[in-house]
């Protein structure tokens, strides 16, 4: 259950308040920006290598973040021309400490029982500039997205594990960073409030994207024109990919808690588009683990 002090979400960086670096370590070259486009702080993380340059939190590694939302939402934009590479520690209910990675580095997913490896593939603006389906570094014009990663399901599906809590995230270069949130709601952005509500999407666990999380939007202009959206998994299905990477444009549609089916949101958020797609194809979780396991 998601303790009172985390409901409805929990913007991470405000709450550990990051800028004072009393809780949260950065090392390299790790600055604090305003971005005047989005209206508020970034922060930017760059550096050759991974290891000497990110911000992490909690502090210290003994100690553990103690989240336990469902989603875990990442507001960030690859640097361009570059590689970059984030670290996530979340806790089994067996006490098991998983490592979960995603990184344009990686050429391919690998898996053991600790830790699970995801290439990202990132998007452009213009889709011609960027090899589609296929990790490197990041374009020239790749986008401010939002991701959302459904911790739970990446466990049970990858490792046959049930996930208990978020301990660590490290964010390695080269981001940029706006926020990090965890919530047991799905937030979808481009959603309004009055839709939300005129459409009751809260009784599927589905709301608006809060206003200091969402990135701003012109008047005339829309979300899913400036930005990216990616969620993963997509669905609750059996078939998997192995990649990261934004998809052409579809209807969102709620992950199913087994035996709770939830009803479908195509005729609800029909302008809402999930933004994700995998590379190849697994045809089942155990051949993920069967396949990649050291």
């Amino acid at each position: 259950v998601l303790a009172a002090w985390q409901r409805p979400y929990l913007n991470i960086f405000k709450h550990f308040r990051v800028e004072e670096w009393k809780r949260s370590a950065k090392e390299g070259d790790v600055a604090a920006l305003t971005d005047t486009r989005l209206k508020g702080t970034i922060y930017r993380i760059r550096g050759s290598n991974p290891a000497s340059s990110y911000l992490q939190l909690p502090r210290a590694g003994t100690q553990s973040l103690g989240l336990t939302g469902r989603y875990l939402y990442l507001l960030f934009r690859p640097l361009p021309r570059k590689h970059f590479l984030v670290h996530l520690d979340v806790t089994t209910e067996e006490n098991q400490v998983v490592r979960i990675s995603f990184s344009n580095l990686f050429k391919e997913f690998k898996s053991s029982a600790t830790w699970l490896q995801f290439p990202f593939v990132c998007g452009a603006a213009s889709e011609g500039t960027a090899r589609r389906g296929a990790p490197g570094a990041a374009p020239g014009d790749v986008r401010w997205t939002c991701l959302v990663l459904d911790l739970p399901s990446i466990l049970a599906l990858y490792l046959s594990r049930r996930y208990s809590h978020l301990r660590a995230v490290k964010l390695c270069c080269n981001l940029l960073v706006k926020n990090l949130c965890t919530s047991d709601l799905l937030f979808e952005p481009g959603v309004t409030f009055a839709e939300a509500r005129l459409s009751d999407l809260s009784c599927c666990g589905v709301a608006p994207m809060p206003r200091e999380l969402a990135f701003p939007v012109p008047k005339g202009e829309k979300w899913h024109d400036l930005y990216d959206y990616i969620r993963f998994p997509s669905d609750g299905s059996k078939l998997l990919h192995n990649s990261i990477q934004k998809s052409f444009p579809r209807p969102v549609t709620v992950l199913e808690e087994p035996g709770h089916p939830l009803p479908q949101l195509v005729t609800l958020s029909r302008a809402v588009c999930d933004r994700l797609t995998l590379v190849q194809q697994i045809t089942s979780p155990k051949a993920v683990s069967t396949l990649w396991r050291r």
